[in-house]
């Protein structure tokens, strides 16, 4: 059973998950929609930003993701025998 610490990280985790997608969705589906001069324009990254950010946070989760199983194999490999 998880603890309350669990479950509070858990419930952080899910919660920001949650805000970024919707922060997303309304950056890239509504805000094309909506006149430029409106004030909801200020609390959103200019439009370029839309593609570079989701880009680069993979492309970094792609490298963290090859250097934990370079890692892993490194410290699991097994020495060579020797033939003599």
């Amino acid at each position: 059973m998880a603890t309350a610490m669990d479950q509070l990280v858990g419930f952080g985790l899910v919660a920001f998950s949650l805000l970024l997608f919707v922060y997303y969705t309304i950056w890239i589906i509504i805000l094309p929609f909506i006149d430029s001069d409106h004030g909801i324009h200020k609390f959103f990254l200019p439009r370029e930003y839309s593609v570079t950010i989701p880009v680069i946070a993979g492309l970094l989760l792609v490298l963290f993701v090859g250097v934990f199983i370079v890692i892993v194999m490194w410290k699991n490999r097994k020495p060579a025998k020797k033939s003599d």
